[in-house]
């Protein structure tokens, strides 16, 4: 899938870069002790950008020093050009939101937003209108009387939101701010956030360990691990095309073959999966005959038929597992390569074959849809080659 057909990243200049930044909290400074091994991004201005992995890879760390409530062991915070770094958090043009909201239960909705304004001593007239036009966008200006306790959570989230962008920040910082709503209210909150964040048009930096959530909202994703940032890209590119078998495996489900390349010319290799099978993979980057590899497929791009098929990508296999999702149904087969392999099969009519545990099965699937993955992360850039605005 060609890059310039997802969606594309702004095109102006980055409003924060980091620059090799390394956060060890033993301060030592050592790369591989460290929280944070050395981070190279430039997120674009009015960007929505996440930073999306498990527990302990370094997102929050990173978000708190953009923010200023950690300071990096080395490297370079650039907010539009300049160095932050030893700059404090609140000498930042930057806001940040929490999971917990932290209101003030004496005070009203308005009062709640413009608290800051008015620490600032701005003007009445000013705090005025901000406050009313801010309300309008997260879509509380019926509620500005109102105090905190007699909202429900999506509200008290607004008005969180409210607060930090009444303030006109250069750039937001959230950690996680929807991690204790319920599932429905925070899949609606998903599609709110990405709607205030485009309205007010300020660059959105997003801190999440949920797939679907970052899918749904960034404009960019980068997948973190152990204190590297494995893949930068938009959502469809990070899903699609997979650099590791790390993203591979936390960006969704998705099924690992391994195998040896038995040819490999002109963007087309064949895969020996050593029981006699082969099949056909795309080559993107450099790959020779005799190299060991690992292929990703993903559960919904399979076709299971109990009769082979005519294509150059095929395994047999057995079912061994199959559950009633609702919408799809899920078969976990035992191939005959001894991969476990997942299958996403939509229950609308369309499927080949309706196999039972115990059934022989073949998968098939299209050429296109098989992605060779590298065994470093993609995205671990020098210190002069942050990762840019352009997705790799």
């Amino acid at each position: 899938m060609a890059t310039d057909t997802l969606s594309p990243p702004p095109t102006a200049g980055p409003a924060i870069t980091l620059v090799d930044v390394v956060k060890d909290f033993g301060g030592a400074g050592a790369r591989d002790a460290a929280v944070v091994r050395g981070v190279n991004l430039a997120i674009g201005e009015g960007e929505f950008f996440s930073l999306l992995g498990p527990s302990g890879c370094g997102k929050t760390t990173t978000l708190r020093m953009i923010a200023g409530f950690e300071e990096p062991t080395s490297g370079q915070i650039l907010l539009h050009g300049h160095d932050m770094v030893g700059v404090p958090a609140n000498k930042r043009d930057i806001n940040m939101v929490f999971q917990s909201y932290a209101l003030f239960p004496h005070l009203s909705v308005a009062d709640n937003v413009a608290f800051g304004l008015r620490r600032k001593r701005v003007p009445k007239d000013e705090i005025r209108d901000r406050v009313e036009k801010i309300l309008h966008t997260v879509e509380l200006a019926d509620k500005a009387d109102r105090r905190p306790r007699q909202l429900s959570g999506g509200q008290q989230q607004r008005v969180a939101l409210a607060r930090a962008l009444v303030n006109r920040p250069r750039a937001l910082l959230l950690d996680e701010p929807l991690g204790a709503l319920d599932l429905k209210l925070r899949q609606a909150m998903q599609l709110e956030l990405k709607r205030i964040q485009r309205e007010v048009g300020i660059t959105f930096i997003y801190v999440t360990h949920d797939q679907a959530e970052a899918l749904t909202m960034s404009d960019r994703i980068a997948v973190m691990h152990r204190g590297l940032v494995e893949q930068v890209g938009p959502p469809q590119e990070v899903y699609e095309r997979p650099a590791t078998a790390f993203v591979a495996g936390f960006i969704g489900t998705s099924n690992l073959i391994g195998g040896r390349l038995a040819a490999a010319e002109a963007g087309t290799g064949v895969l020996d999966l050593g029981d006699g099978q082969r099949i056909t993979v795309p080559l993107r980057g450099s790959h020779a005959a005799g190299e060991d590899v690992e292929l990703t497929v993903r559960p919904e791009k399979i076709t299971l038929t109990t009769e082979p098929t005519d294509t150059a990508s095929r395994i047999r296999g057995t079912v061994r597992e199959v559950v009633y999702l609702g919408t799809s149904t899920s078969y976990t087969v035992d191939t005959s390569t001894g991969a476990e392999m997942t299958v996403f099969q939509p229950n609308d009519g369309s499927a080949c074959a309706t196999p039972a545990r115990g059934d022989i099965v073949w998968l098939s699937w299209a050429t296109d849809h098989s992605y060779l993955l590298t065994t470093a992360p993609a995205a671990a850039a020098t210190a002069a080659d942050p990762v840019s605005l352009t997705s790799r």
